[in-house]
């Protein structure tokens, strides 16, 4: 029988022990971004009722997160986005709904579960790689080390946070992995990340690209911009069309923009071994949206890796296996109103795009069509600008991810050649002296 009616959306459900309640994620895409809550709901029906709207924080992370588990004392267990790090929280039911921080720190919690009084849940750091954990009462146990020896031998780098200031004064989180090998007295060239989502985050986690980057002999630099999780909600719907019916913001490349400059700006100012003037920017999906937006907005950097772009917008509303998921973020239907489709997409701005350009696609991307890619390349070439496209035979939009093996491997090289080919001015691996 059914429980609810339409409306928000409504996942992983899971059942109280005492088979009484139900618990699950709500969200209301239709005025997305919105954090994701826990919700409850009576097993005999009615509305699920959310109970940690008090955290202002996103209660189901991109990645790592399961249904919300019932603990033996009739609460919830579940994991927050929040600055960075991905913690995990307890709400304990009532009248007044009460969470708690279970596991925090610097890290990412990727797994959990709990029986007989016994949380056991898998973390990860910038430096280590996931393992399981155990909390006994109020002692914290690391039960293996199984992935240990994979780094043993290795030096990766360390981030350290810092914080930028974009234009109008908001503070942007940041993080910094220095060149592995960084000397006293010498610059290096930097390359600044941009994540996908956009309502993910970067943070606490062992990230194999950026400790490629770093060991390549890159000042690597990533942040959290507007339109990120981790934050509160107004973080990250500031980035919504100013053509939205609900809370209109800047649009993609609005105040985003401004952030991720910030940090760059703010990167070469705060660490004496980041050469300001060899900077290269990269990212996928949204991530090679703002790739795109900014080498048409902007010649600061010396070369940009687009991947698995949104390049059009209004070709991606009508495409995309999310196709008509735009018109909720603007406010407007692009068969009615097409002008703001246009106007944020990157390839609007071919003609101011003068930086060389490294364009990476999968052809069995639905999330992002490769047509995406295919537009600009050929605009760009058109147009006698330097722009090199790599198409990834049989990958989807999860090449990075879950791609196969060979591919992954290929596309690290391809991005770190091209970016010494731009940013190295012969300095091999080792810096400029000041």
């Amino acid at each position: 029988r059914r429980l609810t009616v339409t409306g928000p959306r409504l996942s992983d459900p899971s059942w109280s022990p005492d088979g009484a309640h139900l618990a699950c994620y709500t969200e209301d895409a239709r005025s997305a971004p919105r954090h994701v809550q826990v919700a409850v709901t009576d097993a005999s029906g009615g509305e699920p009722q959310p109970v940690t709207t008090a955290l202002d924080r996103n209660c189901r992370p991109f990645t790592g997160y399961r249904e919300p588990v019932w603990d033996s004392e009739g609460s919830l267990l579940f994991v927050v986005d929040d600055g960075g790090n991905t913690h995990l929280h307890r709400v304990h039911l009532g009248d007044e709904p009460k969470t708690e921080v279970v596991v925090e720190g610097e890290r990412t919690v990727t797994g959990f579960d709990t029986a007989s009084g016994v949380l056991a849940y898998v973390a990860t750091t910038p430096t280590t790689l996931p393992e399981v954990f155990v909390v006994d009462g109020e002692r914290e146990r690391k039960l293996t080390r199984f992935t240990e020896s994979n780094l043993s031998g290795l030096t990766l780098g360390v981030p350290q946070r810092f914080t930028a200031t974009s234009r109008d004064g908001a503070s942007v989180d940041a993080w910094m992995i220095p060149p592995v090998g960084c000397e006293n007295g010498r610059t290096y060239p930097a390359l600044l990340n941009v994540h996908g989502g956009p309502f993910t985050q970067y943070g606490n986690r062992f990230f194999d690209e950026f400790q490629f980057q770093a060991a390549g002999g890159y000042a690597v630099i990533y942040s959290n911009p507007r339109g990120s999780s981790g934050g509160t909600e107004a973080w990250a719907r500031a980035i919504r069309a100013p053509t939205a019916k609900e809370g209109p913001g800047s649009g993609w490349g609005g105040v985003d923009y401004d952030d991720v400059m910030s940090v760059a700006d703010a990167a070469a100012e705060q660490f004496a071994f980041v050469d300001g003037q060899r900077m290269g920017v990269l990212g996928g999906s949204y991530g090679g949206y703002m790739a795109s937006w900014i080498v048409g907005h902007t010649d600061r950097f010396r070369a940009a890796c687009s991947e698995r772009a949104v390049n059009d917008m209004a070709l991606l509303e009508l495409s995309s296996d999310f196709a008509g998921a735009f018109r909720y973020d603007l406010g407007v239907s692009v068969i009615d109103d097409p002008e703001e489709y246009v106007r944020q997409s990157p390839i609007t701005y071919v003609y101011d795009m003068h930086t060389p350009l490294l364009i990476l696609h999968s052809e069995n991307d639905q999330r992002c069509p490769i047509d995406q890619a295919e537009t600009l390349f050929v605009a760009l070439r058109l147009l006698g600008r330097h722009a090199e496209f790599w198409r990834f035979p049989g990958e989807s939009h999860e090449l990075s991810r879950s791609g196969a093996p060979r591919h992954r491997v290929r596309r690290q090289e391809i991005i770190l050649d091209f970016f010494a080919r731009h940013l190295r001015d012969g300095d091999g691996a080792e810096g400029q002296s000041r």
